[in-house]
């Protein structure tokens, strides 16, 4: 049997991962219907979390290696003008720098960086009080819950508009990553507060999407280190490392079938469709805290 709930954990992982509703929520509110203990139910997630990372790089490898390249070609630019600025103040002269952001995937690469700044000091600061959340399905009903009023109002409003990573500003990238930093609690969508984010600040919702799935990759790893550190080596069994590997390897091979399908979903469906959904889970979830 539990064969059959690692298996049911790891295709909901990978399905709920990339469309706007929590896929961490879900997880917490399948752990305390089958009745997974807490650090059992930790130490599985952030198995999960690797096998949906694994997923991720398999699928846009190509991406990530183009935007490794620029990153490491914009760290040699700088260390390159920290040189000739030294070099000018020596000899006086006034040779030209080189420019650091230069194309579409430099750009890109460079929004993904700051977008990374907040989300990993709000990572840090709140990730014992997110594990600690994630103990119930009271608080992942609740942030269920924000998280459909956030995807009602953006469409509602009928947020997003034409700009792509050419118009995008810093200033936003650090926004959005804010928005990412505080998804880090069980019901709030990690997917959904940045596709609002960047559709609030004028973004078309291809990029939206987009930006936020390369945000998520940093994001999940970090996921994978947060809850991993809460389980105690002691609690470690044979039987309990075989099912998380499995886990793993399951929410790793259904990601590469269904991350696609789910994005063009996203891209597609009316974000009212997902917030319905997200307010009838919110109630599912506070229902199961309320009566298990």
């Amino acid at each position: 049997m539990i064969v059959l709930y690692l298996i049911l954990l790891a295709v909901l992982q990978a399905v709920t991962e990339f469309i706007p509703v929590s896929s961490f929520g879900h997880l917490c509110v399948a752990e305390q219907l089958f009745g997974i203990g807490h650090d059992t139910g930790l130490l599985i997630e952030a198995m999960l979390h690797l096998g949906t990372a694994a997923a991720i790089i398999f699928l846009f490898k190509k991406d990530l290696k183009q935007i490794g390249i620029e990153l490491l070609q914009m760290f040699l630019d700088v260390i390159g003008n920290i040189n000739l600025l030294i070099h000018n103040k020596k000899t006086g002269k006034h040779l030209n720098y080189a420019r650091i952001v230069t194309g579409t995937y430099r750009k890109f690469a460079a929004l993904l960086v700051i977008s990374m700044i907040p989300t990993v000091c709000l990572g840090l600061v709140s990730s014992r009080l997110a594990v600690l959340a994630a103990d119930s399905s009271f608080f992942p009903g609740i942030g269920f819950l924000i998280t459909g009023v956030l995807l009602l109002v953006t469409d509602l409003n009928k947020s997003g508009g034409t700009k792509g990573p050419r118009e995008a500003s810093y200033d936003t990238a650090m926004w959005i990553g804010i928005c990412q930093g505080l998804a880090v609690f069980p019901g709030i969508s990690r997917m959904a507060f940045t596709i609002c984010a960047a559709l609030l600040c004028g973004y078309s919702r291809k990029f939206a999407v987009r930006f936020s799935v390369f945000m998520s990759l940093p994001a999940i790893v970090g996921a994978f280190f947060a809850e991993v550190k809460y389980f105690g080596a002691s609690e470690m069994t044979i039987g309990l490392g075989f099912a998380s590997v499995f886990a793993m390897v399951i929410a790793g091979f259904v990601g590469c079938f269904v991350i696609r399908s789910m994005l063009q979903m996203t891209q597609k469906t009316k974000l009212r469709n997902f917030a319905y959904y997200s307010f009838v889970a919110g109630a599912v979830a506070l229902a199961v805290n309320f009566v298990l």
